[in-house]
């Protein structure tokens, strides 16, 4: 880290935030009595993939922007699926039914094992151990040497996930399943029952009992340490979501709805094919990513949270029996109906998980998932809009292309940059109401900005992870710029 010397203030840098998708840093500027100032969550990376995905042809953008991401390439195909659905003149409800419910599928195994991933091997030991608890314990590793059942059923639940995956994509990570219009391949009776019997795998009936284990897991943890979840990073915001034509939770294909922190509709169901007129991006100086935010409420009011906890609140109820009964437990513990404290977002996730499961076994049982009508052709267009609602919230692809199908225009709304603005405000709510003025820095302390925001989830740069050790180097400068205090510890 490196200190201005004119400088009157002091600098606490966290190089890299660890145990998240991607890289980042945090800096805390305090005073020169020691009290929080300002705090920044910087994404330092550049990708640049709306840039140089221009020149393409249009069919090539499914499998382009899969590599935008190692841990949600099917969130990224989708999105780009649904978007060139639009560029050969198929709406995503048009399309075959064996091609929709085949990409809802997909769509949903992904879900569960992106939550599956993320609740056993990111978050969960700061859960279990506690924020304050040794470094060498807040790992996977750990947690299989504690409650070793668990391990193996977090490992189980996030592999079925895949496996669903791996069976219509053709591989777990960068696979190819959509096609303008519908679909690559069909679902074949032996891949079915791979899921459906148990015989080489948990089916899915294990899954759903599985994940219903785990919410009461994280429903007794809540009842025990309530006072935290309800104060830890809490702070008012906007949420958004996509929600189906009576308001229920959905994930694939519905309508955009955000509201206030109080509960009030901000975005009514407005179409996904409109979002231009109700959506702006911000810029920063010090981010690479950019701040959405709502028109009409402007930069300062209108920004929102996404994911898990933002789906909750705008939904009135999830279509699937189990997970709406965990959703109406989960409200009543709250006792608000809309939630805005961070750590929630937690419990959100596996209702979310349990969904996904009960989702994937209609599907499973439904036979028009072994269909062989599967794509569709319509009137060529020269612009296509896809969103869904990825793992960490609403995602967005918007190409245009010229008459010769070439890309010439690609937004990107990337789920985790809605969650731009909540992701800075978690991180100086911690510094304001946790880190030391003493001059000194604790573990502890460090790691709560990082839980903050773990707790979102973020896919930073939205790439595949980098090997090996990320360690995280922090340094403490005074006032006029002298080294008080340094400290190493590995992700």
């Amino acid at each position: 880290m490196m200190s201005d010397t004119k400088s009157i203030k002091k600098k606490i840098t966290i190089d890299p935030v660890t145990r998240v998708e991607g890289h980042g840093r945090v800096t805390i500027h305090l005073d020169e009595y020691g009290k929080v100032e300002d705090s920044f969550f910087h994404i330092v990376e550049f990708r640049g993939f709306e840039r140089f995905i221009q020149g393409h042809p249009y069919w090539e953008a499914p499998v382009l922007v899969q590599r935008l991401c190692g841990i949600c390439p099917v969130s990224h195909h989708l999105a780009a699926a649904k978007a060139i659905d639009q560029l050969v003149g198929i709406d995503p409800r048009d399309l075959t039914r064996s091609a929709h419910k085949l990409r809802k599928l997909l769509h949903y195994g992904q879900v569960f094992q992106s939550h599956a991933l993320h609740f056993f091997y990111l978050a969960s030991p700061d859960l279990l151990f506690g924020m304050d608890a040794p470094v060498e314990k807040r790992n996977v590793i750990a947690l299989a040497i504690e409650n070793r059942e668990l391990a193996r059923k977090g490992i189980l639940m996030r592999k079925f996930g895949q496996e669903i995956i791996r069976a219509i994509a053709g591989k777990k990570i960068h696979g190819v399943a959509a096609v303008p219009g519908g679909m690559h391949k069909t679902f074949e009776p032996a891949e079915r029952e791979y899921f459906l019997d148990g015989k080489e795998l948990p089916n899915i009936e294990t899954m759903i009992q599985w994940a219903l284990e785990v919410i009461a897991l994280m429903k007794d943890y809540s009842e025990k340490h309530r006072s935290l979840l309800d104060s830890f990073a809490a702070f008012p915001s906007g949420h958004l979501g996509m929600v189906g034509e009576q308001g229920n939770l959905e994930l694939y294909d519905g309508k955009l709805r955000a509201i206030d922190a109080d509960g009030k509709i901000t975005l009514p169901d407005v179409s996904t094919n409109d979002y231009q007129r109700y959506f702006q991006e911000g810029v920063e100086r010090w981010s690479y990513m950019k701040f959405p935010y709502l028109k009409e409420l402007g930069r300062e009011q209108g920004w929102n949270r996404v994911g898990p906890l933002a789906r909750l609140n705008v939904c009135t109820t999830i279509p699937t029996p189990l997970a709406e009964q965990e959703r109406r437990a989960y409200v009543d513990f709250t006792g608000k109906r809309v939630n805005n404290s961070t750590l929630y977002s937690h419990w959100a996730r596996l209702i979310e998980l349990l969904h996904c499961a009960e989702v994937m076994n209609e599907l499973l049982h439904d036979p028009d998932i072994l269909g062989t009508d599967l794509v569709r052709e319509g009137k060529p267009r020269l612009e296509g809009i896809g969103i869904i609602e990825a793992p960490r919230g609403t995602l967005t692809h918007h190409y245009q292309v010229d008459e010769k199908g070439k890309i010439t225009r690609c937004n990107l709304i990337v789920s985790t940059t809605h969650n731009n603005e909540a992701m800075n405000r978690a991180v100086r709510w911690v510094a304001n109401n946790v880190i030391s003025q003493k001059g000194t820095i604790t573990e502890g302390m460090l790691n709560q900005v990082e839980v903050a925001i773990r707790a979102y989830d973020p896919c930073l740069s939205c790439a595949t992870q980098a090997l090996g050790q990320m360690p995280l180097h922090v340094e403490l400068f005074d006032h006029r710029g002298r080294l008080l205090e340094e400290r190493y510890k590995n992700g």
